[in-house]
């Protein structure tokens, strides 16, 4: 199924995707919210950077470094060192959803220094047809604990804002190896 950029037909598509494949079970002491990322680049090459578990540095600016524990499957554990700037130096992730064929990734945090407790995302990836061409829907959701002294609104907007920041950077990346025509698997880079 391809969505098309059409106003009206596109945001239906995207509450079909997040109904279908982005629910969470959520607490009284919890958030959760939903976002949505266009990106002029194919599916096959947005996809490879998104499950690349073992290497979220690719895209993700606030990684630094990341070590994964064992081979890449589901309850693999990697961790993860955060660059300065943000309020954590380590995080403690375990991959818990990987589906190559319905482009499905889930993860869940485990520990780490910082106050982002029960904290869950799934990631869908869909083909879209963007001006012509085609492109890719990411919708990244979440859930997390909302810390003492944090209400539900500040803690989804730090969230979100973080998650931007990173939907935004895989749409730079994404782009930038579309534009250059890259055919070969990432992982080669």
């Amino acid at each position: 199924m391809i969505a098309m950029m059409s106003g009206y037909g596109c945001v239906k598509m995207e509450d079909e995707y997040i109904r279908r494949h982005h629910r969470h079970e959520i607490r009284d002491n919890q958030c959760s919210s939903s976002l949505v990322k266009h990106i002029k680049a194919p599916v096959h090459l947005v996809w490879s950077l998104v499950r690349s578990f073992d290497q979220p540095q690719k895209y993700k600016p606030f990684v630094s470094r990341c070590i994964v524990q064992g081979d890449l499957e589901i309850g693999s554990v990697r961790e993860v060192n955060v660059k300065s700037g943000l309020p954590a130096t380590t995080s403690t992730e375990r991959l818990e959803l990987l589906d190559d064929e319905e482009h499905i990734f889930g993860m869940r945090i485990v520990g780490g220094d910082h106050r982002l407790k029960n904290y869950s995302s799934i990631v869908t990836v869909h083909p879209e047809i963007i001006d012509g061409r085609p492109g890719t829907l990411v919708i990244e959701s979440f859930v997390v604990d909302v810390p003492d002294g944090n209400t539900k609104d500040e803690t989804c907007y730090f969230v979100e804002a973080l998650i931007k920041c990173n939907l935004k950077s895989l749409a730079d990346v994404s782009e930038r190896l579309a534009i250059q025509d890259r055919t070969e698997p990432i992982d080669r880079m």
